[in-house]
Parts: C-alpha cells; sequence; structure tokens
C-alpha cells in the first residue's frame, strides 16, 4: 500500500493543479482523523480521503477554486448536529483541514521521505503555517529522520526538534501533533506560526511465499489492511503484475534464495502459500529464528507434522522454534474458498500485528 505522500513525490513537477488536503485537528465524533490527506487534481479526488461525503465534497470544490487561485486556507467544519448547517450534521465534532495549493513546491521534500521509508527509516513531516486569514496563510514542508537539523527560526528550531525526536522515539504512537509560535519573521511578525508534525513510518511487510490462488487472495487481503506486500514465485506467469495487481513488489526467482535475501525483523509478516506445498521447506527455512513477528505455514495437520519432524531431525529448527510458526495458518472460522482463506490468514495477522506493534 503506497503512502498518499509517494504519489506526490512521483507526479511531474510540471503537472498543473495539484493540490493536498490533510486533516489538521479533530474533535468529538470526526469520519477521519489528524494526519488523514488526499489528493486533488483540477478539483478531482484522485487518492485519499479527508472524511468522503458533505466534507469532501466541499474540500473537492475548494481544492478545485484554489488549483487556479493558488491560495492555500485553513478549512473549519462543524459537524455537529446542532451546527447551524444541516448538512455537516454527520457525525458530530469539528474538522480543520489544511488545502495546500501547491505541494509540488516541495516536492523534494516528498521524494527524499519516499527515499527513506523505501530504506527503512521512519521520520516526521514537519508542516509549517504562516497566518491564520484563509486566503493568506503560507505553508512551508521539511522532514526529518531525526539525525540532521531543520532549516527552521532559531527559537523554534529546538522545540520543533525536540517533538520530533519524542514522535520517533515513541515508534509514531505519540501521533500527529501541533506547535504553535508567535511569528519570528519581522514581516510576517503580526501573524502566528504553527506546525505540524506528522510521523511517518515504513508499512509492515506483508511477505507472500507463492502467487496461485491462494497467495493472490492475501495480497489482495494484505494491501487491503494496510501492509506493503511483497510475493515470490518461481513462476513469471504468476509472478507478474497483472496477476497480482495488489502486490508492491514481485520477486520471480527460487523461492528459498529469495526469501533468504528479504530482510526480516519485527515489522515483516510472511505467509507461505507455495504451490502444492513442495516449496515449502524452502521458503521456511531462511525465517526460522530470523525475528519476523509472523511466520505462517499452510498445510494439513499430517503435512505439518511430517514437516515438523523434518525440520527437527535435520536441526533446521529447534521445538521452540517451531512452536513459533504459526500453522495451520489462519484463524480457524470454518473457511471452504479460497477466498475465505485468506479472510482468516488476514484476520491472523491483524491479530499478531495489534499483539505486538
Amino acid at each position: 500500500m503506497k503512502n498518499i505522500y509517494f504519489q506526490i513525490g512521483e507526479t511531474d513537477p510540471l503537472t498543473q493543479g495539484v493540490v493536498l488536503a490533510t486533516v489538521t485537528a479533530a474533535t468529538g465524533s470526526t469520519p477521519q482523523k489528524p494526519g488523514s490527506s488526499a489528493i486533488f487534481i483540477n478539483g478531482k479526488l484522485i487518492a485519499g480521503t479527508v472524511g468522503g461525503g458533505v466534507v469532501e465534497n466541499k474540500v473537492m470544490d475548494y481544492a478545485g477554486r484554489c488549483a487556479v487561485t493558488g491560495e492555500s486556507a485553513l478549512l473549519g467544519f462543524n459537524l455537529d448536529k446542532e451546527g447551524p448547517d444541516p448538512e455537516d450534521a454527520l457525525c458530530g465534532g469539528t474538522l480543520t483541514i489544511l488545502v495546500d495549493a501547491d505541494p509540488l513546491r516541495h516536492i523534494g521534500v516528498f521524494r527524499e521521505m519516499q527515499q527513506n521509508i523505501l530504506e527503512g527509516l521512519p521520520g516526521v513531516l514537519v508542516t509549517s503555517i504562516t497566518g491564520s486569514d484563509n486566503a493568506s496563510i503560507q505553508i512551508k514542508r521539511y522532514w526529518t529522520t531525526g539525525e540532521t537539523d531543520l532549516p527552521l527560526p532559531a527559537e523554534s528550531r529546538g522545540r520543533i526538534m525536540e517533538e520530533a525526536a519524542r514522535i520517533l522515539a515513541s515508534g509514531g504512537k505519540s501521533g500527529y501533533r501541533e506547535v504553535q509560535f508567535p511569528a519570528f519573521d519581522a514581516i510576517e511578525s503580526a501573524r502566528p506560526m504553527r506546525f505540524l508534525l506528522e510521523p511517518v513510518f515504513p508499512l509492515p511487510r506483508l511477505v507472500i511465499a507463492g502467487a496461485g490462488h491462494v497467495g493472490k487472495a492475501v495480497s489482495h487481503m494484505g494491501r487491503f489492511i494496510g501492509f506493503e506486500v511483497t510475493v515470490i514465485d518461481d513462476r513469471g506467469e504468476y509472478a507478474n503484475s497483472k496477476n497480482l495487481p495488489d502486490a508492491d513488489n514481485i520477486i520471480v526467482n527460487d523461492i528459498g534464495l529469495a526469501m533468504s535475501d528479504i530482510r526480516k525483523n519485527k515489522d515483516t509478516f510472511i505467509v507461505i502459500v507455495t504451490r502444492g506445498h513442495s516449496s515449502d521447506a524452502q521458503a521456511l527455512k531462511p525465517c526460522i529464528g530470523s525475528g519476523a513477528a509472523y511466520v505462517g505455514l499452510m498445510g494439513s495437520k499430517v503435512k505439518v507434522a511430517t514437516m515438523r519432524a523434518k525440520f527437527l531431525e535435520n536441526k533446521w529448527a529447534t521445538e521452540t522454534e517451531w512452536d513459533e510458526i504459526f500453522t495451520p495458518i489462519g484463524l480457524e472460522i470454518g473457511s471452504q474458498t479460497v477466498e475465505e482463506i485468506a479472510v482468516s490468514i488476514a484476520a491472523q495477522l491483524v491479530r499478531v500485528r495489534g499483539i505486538k506493534s
């Protein structure tokens, strides 16, 4: 699942009418939370969401206008049932949405972010907003992994770097936050400055060994539930983007060799569903003791028992290491069809991810 900001970085810098909208604050019951973003081009929604329904339609209308005027804005929405506009009486609460009329101005920042995330380095997107008038705010964006200082006014730099470090140390759990200062630029002395700090972490990686029917279905579910999906198979007729439209990465290679090359850590989830189980042992060996958060192996009780005996006999795994494998794979929901099996596997992935996050 590609981060929406990556789409900004991959956009042709000469593209006209690109607008980025981001929820910056929310109170009460709202359809989206701070950090939710959407991309519009010439007033049409291209990717993401800032709430759907009435809110998104109004943001879309404004995005179409500011794509022409070049004026960014902070838009406020009252969703309280007691609010003055009955159209907004959807959930209750309030939303503030930043509409950036020229996100491509900071395309270098988004590209740096993408490169770091692909390298497995988390960071914080810092957005400064100067001014409070909807029609005259100024936006600047910065990216930090905590390794380098930010080119900010001296009076705010220390506090922002401290907040960014706190976000990174929390693993992103401290969430999206806002920091406000009086303005430090003499020209803008009458206008406040606020900083929005958004943690951006690499998605957990789902590695699927096997591009058959089950692997394809799990690939689809994995993308849907928020994983970066990699599928491995030695058959090019299966391991291709036409057969696997939901996969972020497709590797055509010997399954054992490819699994050996995969970087594995606490954010790696591995599902082994090779054809006829013929390559299961090859796929599984490099995963034993690898530190992966989840290793799941599909198979009948007889097949699993046979493979267990083989792994223990050959000292490819200890009993403790084998017991850490999720096999038979998936939650017991009485699944029969390929799609139902994929749902049971996805449910188990969500459970394990929640426990280990």
